[in-house]
């Protein structure tokens, strides 16, 4: 059974992986064997994480990477391509968060929210999901959110357009993955609730928050670091070779009420 969970010999991509949940996703996949390739904006910050993961005892490449400009995301591609071969593995983790009410938001701050939320989980997994086409393998793994099927039950903090970019997420997942099922590529995602990550820090922090998930989560708290690998994992192996299409809450039952 533990062979099911194996990753050596696999090659992963993070996205977003300069911090938060994109390191631990990383590192997650490296600790079960896997070469890892790792992007995001901020080059600093992802050689700080290169060096961690190459502790690991597996190799790590760091790529410069705005995966909302579709040039970058080719370039990133063709890089992690030349670099080990394959890739294997899609960690669509890249985000930013908004809590800005509908009523006062502004164009711009729509269009980013779905630009890196929406549109740049798409253009990754076409970009990448050309080289598993080859391959004819592939295991991809979206980022929605607790906020793909459900929104915030006051007004302590808005989720318009982050709502709307994550329900699009879960529908995105469906579409890939039916259209790739027989081409040996599974397309799952995992629906987090609130983490604590540079995005959410503010959110889990503030004094609103503590009530509400005592409120409306049943296991009344946030998540906590590591409480996502296994699902990673899963996804990311022969484990779930016959899942796709698939979001998979991890919201301490959020959802569930």
């Amino acid at each position: 059974m533990s062979d099911m969970f194996d990753l050596t010999g696999k090659v992963a991509l993070v996205t977003g992986a300069s911090s938060g949940l994109g390191v631990q996703f990383a590192k997650a996949l490296a600790g079960q064997g896997a070469d890892i390739a790792i992007c995001a904006r901020r080059m600093e910050k992802l050689e700080q994480v290169k060096a961690e993961i190459e502790d690991l005892g597996v190799r790590c490449v760091a790529v410069q990477c705005d995966v909302t400009d579709t040039e970058q995301i080719r370039a990133m591609v063709a890089t992690v391509k030349e670099e080990y071969g394959r890739i294997d593995i899609l960690v669509n983790n890249a985000g930013v968060g908004d809590n800005t009410p509908a009523a006062d938001m502004d164009d711009e701050t729509w269009r980013r929210v779905m630009s890196t939320n929406l549109d740049a989980v798409y253009y990754v997994a076409r970009e990448v999901g050309k080289v598993m086409l080859e391959q004819n393998y592939g295991k991809i793994i979206n980022l929605g959110s607790l906020h793909s099927e459900v929104v915030m039950p006051n007004t302590t903090w808005f989720v318009p357009a982050y709502a709307a970019a994550k329900g699009g997420v879960k529908m995105i997942t469906k579409a890939l993955a039916v259209e790739w099922a027989k081409h040996g590529i599974t397309v799952n995602a995992i629906g987090p609730a609130y983490f604590a990550s540079e995005m959410t820090g503010g959110i889990i922090e503030s004094g609103g928050f503590e009530p509400i998930a005592q409120t409306y989560c049943p296991m009344g708290r946030a998540g906590r670091e590591g409480e996502l690998n296994g699902a990673v994992i899963y996804f990311a192996t022969d484990a779930s070779s016959y899942t796709t299409g698939q979001l998979l809450a991890i919201d301490g039952g959020w959802t569930a009420v």
